[in-house]
């Protein structure tokens, strides 16, 4: 019998979420200069920050290459970030072959077709409610949350949840 979302959940060590349509709504602004600008939920900063203060694996793997995203995702303490990638199976193969990662242990959150081939591989491919509909037919949990608006918060919440460390990470922690 296949195991349920939740079942998998206690087996996951590693988090691995694309920028645009995960981490961000995929709405880009452009401003005079040309600059791109995002938005991020300050709701996913936190709980990504939970996860690499409670010794989570957090790598970013994304085709887009904003300076700005990486900056933010730095300050969170997240030291894994690939953007301009090429080829996401590549950067996965090599991240996990470094760290000694194995697929099941991974949730991958990613919402449109480049994310496809990875989240095919990981033990738990997720989405953002609003990924495109090949994405969502791989993903064994779909957030009820948009991209940008949570949803990397709902996934890393659940994990941290189900395997006791949610709330164990904000003992004696202040904002």
């Amino acid at each position: 019998m296949e195991k349920s979302y939740k079942e998998i959940m206690n087996d996951i060590t590693t988090f691995i979420f694309d920028v645009d349509g995960v981490l961000t709504d995929g709405t880009v602004f452009v401003n005079t200069q040309g600059e791109m600008l995002r938005t991020m939920s300050t709701r996913d900063g936190y709980a990504m920050k939970a996860a690499v203060d409670a010794g989570y694996n957090v790598c970013i793997i994304s085709g887009g290459s904003n300076e700005g995203v990486r900056v933010r995702l730095r300050y969170l303490g997240i030291t894994d970030i690939h953007l301009g990638v090429a080829s996401k199976i590549e950067t996965f193969d090599e991240y996990t072959d470094i760290y000694n990662i194995k697929p099941e242990q991974v949730l991958y959150m990613g919402d449109d077709i480049p994310d496809f081939q990875v989240m095919s591989l990981v033990g738990l491919p997720a989405c953002p409610q609003d990924a495109c509909p090949e994405i969502k037919g791989i993903s064994r949990y779909i957030s009820h949350v948009k991209g940008g608006k949570g949803a990397v918060r709902d996934v890393i919440e659940q994990v941290m949840k189900v395997q006791g460390k949610w709330m164990e990470s904000f003992n004696g922690k202040h904002n």
